[in-house]
């Protein structure tokens, strides 16, 4: 069978790989994707977008026995976790078919099939239907991460959950154990303690959310601790004990010795591993670290011709991050002078009750920089729309650099803040000064008034404070 050729195939349809599909169809190339198993990858299906379904229908249920405050009545307040789920499978799917649309609308041929690069410039596809021979000049591989599975606390579904387990739950946990507390651990965390689980959370590192600023995961503690969630820093789950039916208990280390609890339920979200297998890397003589492909700053693999974008070539494992790489190598690969992503600007946020978000280095990670800091925080009970809204818990954090003006970092928790931060991502991508933040004119009342006091505060002239 004669191999069909294209100018670029891409192998993987998450937001990685979708994104870089399109925009090298725009750019006037014949694209192929592959997808073994749903268009939007990950993130659309199982990650991003259905998490945050299931987390907008665990905040109104809170906010519905918050009714008295507000002058309302709610009674018989309950929920329907059968209901709940449908609806976040509804929205992923409705995406997930938008994806399609955008496919055929930008003539892009889709392979639903398991790709595995063939030597330099092709690849084959393994559909139901049989093995397809492709061929282009130009490959990006953006095929994307699974959880990470540590021995003795592998999933099984029953006992013990991945985030694709808890996405559609088979019961409500009474007792949770979350195993880590990066943004996949606390999200989930914070679904199914809303809903009334009992919830501990087991973070190995000294700090929860510990790749955000130290002010900001002691504040999100002392919130979690406040709504009743138990929380153990520098503590590690070294074994379960699984009784199928019944439970599990788990050996936690913690401050040198070892403590057991039950649980009828675990969570394990301690990372990604890279889906770097049975591509064909190898033979190429792709280089492979710790489970992800290794890439210059234009995700080039040094084999000429392929690329790798997104969770497959490293850290920060983020969709947008991954679709803007993808723009990228698709305007390289059309000829263009596309600039390289900037890690530091890209935002992480995490959606749990309170919400947090980040830009740009830490306070201790600028330190440790060299740089000379000024840093500005600004509390959300000292703004007019957060005390409106019933929001009055949260902080906004500024850090510059004293000589320059320049924004190293903004780290924020409270209500909201997810959208909040694009104001600073937008500041860092324009090279803004405080100068400029403080002559910025804030609409009144938002919450977004808290990120220009924010910038006064670094530099003592605050107004509400």
């Amino acid at each position: 069978m004669a191999a069909k050729s294209f100018d670029v195939i891409v192998i993987g349809a998450g937001p990685g790989g979708y994104v870089a599909a399109i925009r090298a169809a725009q750019l006037g190339k014949t694209v192929a994707i592959v997808e073994r198993e749903h268009l939007g990858g990950i993130c659309l299906n199982w990650g991003c977008i259905p998490t945050k379904a299931l987390l907008r229908s665990a905040e109104v249920f809170h906010l519905m026995h918050r009714a008295k405050e507000f002058g309302l009545k709610a009674e018989g307040i309950g929920y329907d976790l059968n209901a709940v789920v449908a609806r976040s499978r509804g929205v992923a799917k409705q995406l997930s078919s938008g994806i399609g649309h955008l496919m055929k609308k930008n003539k892009i041929t889709v392979f639903m099939g398991t790709a595995v690069l063939a030597g330099k410039g092709a690849v084959k596809v393994t559909t139901d239907k049989g093995v397809e021979e492709l061929t282009a000049p130009a490959i990006i591989l953006a095929s994307g991460a699974r959880a990470r599975e540590l021995p003795g606390l592998e999933a099984d579904g029953d006992l013990v959950w991945t985030y694709k387990h808890a996405l559609q739950p088979k019961r409500m946990p009474k007792k949770l154990l979350v195993i880590g507390s990066g943004a996949i651990g606390i999200e989930f965390a914070s679904f199914f303690h809303t809903l009334g689980a009992d919830t501990t959370v087991v973070e190995v590192m000294d700090r929860i959310l510990p790749v955000e600023d130290a002010e900001i995961s002691a504040f999100a503690k002392k919130s979690f601790v406040k709504q009743g969630m138990k929380i153990m820093e520098k503590a590690a789950v070294k074994k379960l004990d699984r009784k199928p039916g019944v439970g599990v208990t788990a050996h936690i280390e913690v401050g040198g010795k070892i403590e057991t609890q039950d649980f009828d339920t675990v969570i394990s979200a301690v990372g990604i591993v890279g889906n770097v297998e049975n591509l064909g890397l190898e033979a190429l003589g792709v280089k492979i670290d710790r489970t992800h492909v290794v890439t210059d700053e234009y995700c080039r693999t040094g084999v000429e011709g392929l690329y790798a974008i997104g969770d497959i070539a490293g850290a920060p494992w983020l969709a947008h991050k991954a679709s803007h790489e993808g723009v990228m190598v698709a305007e390289l690969i059309a000829g263009g002078h596309p600039h390289p992503i900037k890690p530091n600007s890209i935002a992480g946020c995490t959606y749990c009750h309170p919400q947090v978000a980040s830009v740009g280095l830490t306070e201790e990670k600028a330190k440790a920089a060299g740089y000379t800091l000024k840093v500005g925080h600004f509390p959300f009970i000292g703004n007019g729309k957060a005390i409106a809204l019933g929001e009055p818990e949260g902080m906004i954090k500024t850090v510059f650099d004293a000589k320059t003006g320049e924004l190293l970092g903004a780290h924020m928790i409270g209500a909201e803040v997810t959208e909040l931060i694009q104001g600073y991502v937008v500041g860092r991508t324009l090279e803004t000064t405080e100068a400029e933040l403080m002559e910025t004119v804030f609409p009144h009342p938002t919450l977004s008034e808290m990120m220009h006091e924010a910038v006064l505060d670094a530099y003592g002239r605050a107004l509400h404070i």
